[in-house]
């Protein structure tokens, strides 16, 4: 049977081998109240964490990537300026006063901070909006809790330091306001009806790729978590759940294959080490395992060597 293949990274969080330190991790940012901050190489299953968490919990989601160009507002609320000007010009002498709410745009930490307050842009409830703001996975997030939010703020060190530095406050009190119309934006506070008393109702999951240092001051307000990349056991589990997920089946031979690919990972991984090079990742690792079950290929067969060198190593460098 012919499989069709829709997306190679799935960000639905529907596969996550959670070992027990990762699972820990996530309880006590949630008993602090703190984000966790996740550090390791890439592949190594961060950005994939926070959409598991949400689905697993129910919980809406949220996530943005961070670019060189992310300002720590962006995270909060944007303001277009630019169609305001345009409007206010358009209608010069004539009609009504322009409402500033209608230019303001909620940013994650708001959707996961309130979300009722988000959909009408922070305006009270006698404010007429010209429409309500548009909410990420408005669908999915719709038939989960409404009180209970996961937000994923991917690769922070692709920012500069101001960026962590500007979110320590709204991190850390859980508020914030928008001083085009002055509103405040505050989290419900923690409580009994909260399915596990005594803890957030959001959890804040950030990634790094250690490509740029991040404040100490930011990092003294994180959870933090290391994570490294699965051992040749851990593959192979990871194997077997996307498979069976995204695939209907595990078999003998697909097990047997996982095996073999997973321990050319380890192999390839120790030379890479030896000789400074980037480890392949677990993404990595499903592609060569995909690759060879699609098109039949074994390992030590006679397309492995290409095979490898497609998907396992590659070099900073063209070879001479």
């Amino acid at each position: 049977m012919t499989r069709v293949l829709d997306a190679p990274d799935r960000r639905d969080g529907r596969v996550y081998v959670l070992s027990g330190q990762i699972d820990l991790a996530v309880r006590v940012a949630l008993a602090t109240g703190r984000p966790l901050l996740l550090r390791g190489d890439p592949g190594s299953g961060k950005s994939s964490l926070a959409a598991y968490v949400a689905r697993d919990r129910g919980w809406r989601y949220y996530e943005h990537v961070v670019t060189s160009r992310t300002q720590a507002r962006d995270l909060l609320w944007t303001f277009d300026n630019v169609r305001r000007l345009a409007d206010a010009e358009a209608r010069r002498g004539r009609g009504a006063p322009l409402n500033d709410y209608d230019y303001t745009e909620p940013g994650v930490l708001w959707w996961a901070f309130a979300r009722a307050s988000a959909l009408r842009r922070g305006a009270p409830d006698h404010v007429a909006l010209a429409g309500a703001a548009v909410e990420q996975d408005a669908g999915t997030n719709a038939a989960r809790s409404a009180e209970h939010a996961v937000v994923l703020i991917d690769e922070i060190d692709k920012a500069d330091p101001d960026l962590p530095n500007g979110l320590l406050v709204p991190l850390g009190s859980n508020e914030f306001v928008v001083t085009e119309t002055n509103t405040v934006i505050r989290s419900a506070a923690r409580g009994e009806e909260s399915e596990e008393a005594g803890t957030s109702r959001h959890l804040v999951i950030i990634t790094t790729n250690e490509e740029r240092a991040l404040p100490q001051a930011f990092l003294r307000r994180c959870v933090v978590l290391w994570l490294k990349h699965p051992d040749e056991d851990g593959l192979k589990e990871i194997a077997r759940s996307h498979l069976q997920t995204y695939d209907g089946e595990f078999t003998e031979d697909d097990k047997a294959l996982a095996a073999a690919v997973a321990a050319e990972v380890i192999k390839v991984r120790e030379a890479a080490g030896q000789q400074g090079l980037r480890p392949p990742s677990t993404a990595e690792y499903l592609d060569a395992l995909r690759a060879c079950r699609a098109l039949h290929i074994s390992v030590g067969g006679a397309d492995w060597a290409s095979l490898r060198g497609l998907t396992l190593v590659k070099p900073q460098q063209p070879e001479k």
